[in-house]
């Protein structure tokens, strides 16, 4: 049995489209069942729907063999116990690092509000910028906006929102996708079903839109 992981969300909606074109599709619909484990029409293959977050660790430990998760979460996560062997090619958008139209002067350190700390923390240290960072959950484009920081580093897919809040974006940390990994433990004691799926999933990212 392979259990792959996926996070809730846009990668669910558009990974299960991949997925059937690899012959998997779960018995149950997974945007409506409140099930966290969904068996498929293939006997040798079953999905867990998790947080973003928490499909390296599901899958670095083994409670997963494989998994799909965004760059932004693997590049957070930063764990070595992980294959990354194939860019599916969904749920594109940038790492950005953001702020107001207007620069406005300050006296003190530049303080950046973000979800990515380690990210941002090395996307800064690369430039020799010493930054306070704030660690927020959601609303980044607030931050600046009520003073509680300067810059923001998120996800960007339209722009949309940051112009709408007077943001604009100044630099791209980024280009972000979705990526399958997989459990380096399952790919030695499970190669060729590992490896088979690896493949399917790779000529099912050929056929895309």
């Amino acid at each position: 049995m392979i259990t792959i992981a996926v996070s809730k969300g846009r990668i669910l909606l558009e990974t299960l489209p991949l997925l059937a074109r690899a012959g998997i599709t779960p018995v149950d619909d997974p945007h409506t069942s409140r099930k966290l484990i969904f068996e498929t029409r293939r006997a040798d293959v079953r999905l867990v729907v998790i947080r973003a977050a928490d499909v390296p660790t599901f899958v670095e430990y083994g409670a997963a063999d494989m998994g799909v998760a965004g760059k932004d979460v693997l590049m957070e996560y930063g764990g070595g116990g992980l294959y990354e062997p194939l860019d599916l090619g969904i749920a594109r958008c940038r790492l950005m690092l953001a702020g107001p139209e207007q620069a406005v002067p300050r006296a003190r350190r530049t303080r950046v509000a973000t979800k990515y700390v380690e990210t941002a923390r090395r996307y800064f240290a690369a430039r020799g910028e010493q930054v306070e960072i704030v660690k927020l959950y959601g609303s980044m484009e607030l931050a600046p906006l009520v003073g509680l920081a300067d810059l923001i580093v998120d996800l960007v897919d339209s722009g949309n929102t940051l112009r709408a809040n007077g943001l604009r974006p100044y630099e791209t940390i980024a280009d972000i996708s979705s990526r399958l990994i997989v459990n380096k433990a399952a790919m030695k004691m499970k190669h060729e079903q590992v490896k088979g799926l690896i493949a399917q999933l790779e000529a099912a990212t050929k056929t895309q839109g």
